[in-house]
């Protein structure tokens, strides 16, 4: 389904997600300088990415966002409530990504990240590094 950031209590909602979310990244690559672990509603609200997400009885349980790049579908975020860890959440939202060329990122320390990608088909095709010592794994199918 794909979320309304007008609304501004799918945009809270979504905006908790990805802070927890990110809390989460940041403890397994030792690096809180993650950008939308920081940013706010407003920065949220205005970013120019495309929402999915899915629901659970709780509540939002995970979010993708993406950009189209002609064909390419760039994922910008994949974000899913610690609550619903393990239950194929990033795995669905995933699959309801428009069809074609995709690209993400993630960090390169984030093996769980990394084990999901390369199960989904996604090959590493470089590395940056973004931050001393912090460096992010570029990858495509």
């Amino acid at each position: 389904m794909i979320l309304d950031l007008s609304d501004d209590t799918v945009l809270h909602e979504l905006w908790t997600v990805q802070r927890l979310a990110y809390a989460v990244e940041a403890e397994i690559i030792g690096f809180d300088g993650i950008p939308p672990l920081h940013e706010s509603l407003d920065e949220l609200r205005a970013c120019d990415e495309t929402f999915l997400g899915l629901y659970d009885e709780e509540g939002l349980a995970g979010a993708v966002s993406y950009q189209l790049d002609g064909s390419t579908v760039d994922i910008c975020r994949l974000v899913v409530h610690p609550r619903a860890h393990r239950r194929g959440i990033a795995s669905k939202l995933l699959d309801a990504l428009p069809q074609g060329p995709q690209t993400v990122s993630t960090g390169t320390k984030n093996e769980p990240a990394l084990t999901l990608y390369r199960r989904r088909g996604f090959v590493e095709t470089g590395t940056r590094e973004v931050a001393p010592g912090v460096t992010l794994t570029d990858l495509s199918r």
